[in-house]
């Protein structure tokens, strides 16, 4: 991996060697290794190491950015050469700040020495286990489980040096019996990844869900687990972007101090709360701030990126992506507020509904409205009286993700979530009142 100091001598290189005003230099470091299982067997092991090194170059009030793997001294002459060429092609930008200079950050602590050494034997002892429960209950297992390092730097000419080290490890597994269950968990430590927890929770939905019945379409009670909650939820990242309000391509234009959803709905964005991960510093190596973006329903602020802030007479937040772009900013570690209500509680007083473990092949229908249509996948029960009856045929949804926050009846724990449509957050389970199913899968 890179160390700070040889990041520091390549940026000296490519900084004599780019005919600019300004220079910044993005490193972005990678180490990962996989171990991938299908049919109670391991069938791949796999590990890779990755460099991308990516130069932006500011003259006359134009910018462009130009990249490369190789760390030779001609490799680097280039391409410092090529963002400065780049750049001459672009027309000027009006709105193109000079880079920032040094800055302070607060510190974030997401490096695993156990994760970073974890040996592809020890994977193989974790998904021996899992195979283990799959032939003890006649089911089929497949999944992944992979470790890797990521290391970012970002470095200007003004004198910006911001450095992040991270470890990641994470696990899925699905377990076939007819039906499926599914589970999945990403963290940044291997001794935070429940592995035989999320197995053990995968292998009883797919014990459970077998001869489905077909449940009629219409509006329900609905469960949402984490999973199920965070790939609907996750659709609404880039609507707290001021450049989104700003273009009115958010749902949220015109609408910051009105309420957008129930008083039980409070999010964040916060890089340093304690499940999340991720740098301490944006695109442009701006400190992230911590920014309540809805409170009690009401919506509350924007994040903005340095441009954006300008424009709009606001802070920046550190939210900013990589320069130049055409997104502006977005909140990366959103946080929802949790409440009090165990997945149990949540079953046990509701007289008619459905419980839905994940959603899948999800697609936006109305961006202003934020209606999202999608299907449940990998264990739908229905509840009745209070208890989990019987496995039903998976259903396809049509349903506001704005009206739906304004029907939450009650939250549990907020937990780091994974799924499959959007990326890690720190969502709760949420039972949901009048959620619309459209109509009955073929599957």
């Amino acid at each position: 991996m890179l160390t700070e100091a040889r990041c520091q001598e390549i940026f000296e290189k490519i900084r004599r060697a780019c005919p600019a005003d300004e220079v910044e230099v993005s490193f972005n470091a990678s180490q990962s290794a996989l171990t991938r299982f299908a049919n109670n067997i391991i069938h791949q092991n796999v590990a890779e190491e990755g460099l991308h090194i990516s130069v932006r170059a500011l003259l006359n009030g134009r910018t462009a950015r130009a990249s490369t793997n190789k760390t030779d001294d001609d490799a680097l002459r280039r391409v410092a050469e090529q963002a400065a060429a780049s750049a001459r092609w672009q027309p000027r930008n009006p709105d193109l700040l000079p880079m920032p200079g040094k800055q302070t950050y607060q510190p974030v602590e997401r490096f695993c020495e156990q994760t970073a050494a974890f040996a592809p034997e020890a994977r193989a002892e974790a998904v021996k286990k899992v195979v283990a429960r799959a032939e003890k209950n006649k089911l089929t297992a497949a999944g992944i489980y992979s470790t890797g390092v990521q290391t970012e730097t970002l470095l200007n000419s003004r004198g910006l040096i911001a450095t992040h080290r991270q470890t990641k490890a994470e696990f899925s597994v699905t377990y076939l019996n007819g039906g499926s269950g599914w589970a999945k968990g990403n963290f940044t430590s291997v001794q935070q990844l429940p592995v035989e927890e999320l197995a053990e929770s995968a292998c009883r939905k797919a014990l459970d869900n077998h001869d489905p019945k077909e449940l009629p379409p219409g509006r329900y009670t609905v469960i949402l687990e984490p999973a199920a909650v965070l790939d609907l939820v996750g659709f609404l990242f880039y609507d707290f972007s001021a450049t989104a309000v700003l273009d009115q391509r958010s749902c949220f234009t015109n609408q910051i101090g009105k309420q957008v959803f129930g008083e039980n709905i409070s999010i964040a964005d916060d890089a340093y709360h304690p499940l999340q991960a991720g740098s301490a510093w944006d695109g442009e190596g701006i400190p992230r701030r911590q920014v309540q973006l809805v409170e009690k329903g009401v919506l509350k602020n924007l994040v903005y990126a340095r441009h954006t802030a300008r424009k709009m007479k606001a802070e920046p937040t550190g939210h900013g992506f990589l320069l130049p772009n055409e997104w502006g900013e977005a909140p990366m570690n959103l946080v929802f507020a949790g409440g009090s209500s165990s997945l149990e509680e949540m079953i046990r007083t509701t007289e008619r509904g459905i419980l839905v473990t994940r959603l899948w092949y999800i697609r936006e229908v109305d961006p202003y409205q934020k209606i999202l249509t999608g299907m449940t996948r990998d264990g739908t029960f229905s509840v009745e009286g209070g208890q989990v009856r019987r496995a039903i045929r998976n259903l396809r949804f049509n349903q506001s993700i704005k009206e739906m926050l304004k029907q939450v009846e009650l939250l549990g724990p907020a937990v780091r979530a994974t799924g499959e449509e959007s990326f890690e957050m720190v969502v709760p389970p949420m039972r949901i009142a009048n959620f619309r199913f459209t109509e009955v899968t073929k599957y």
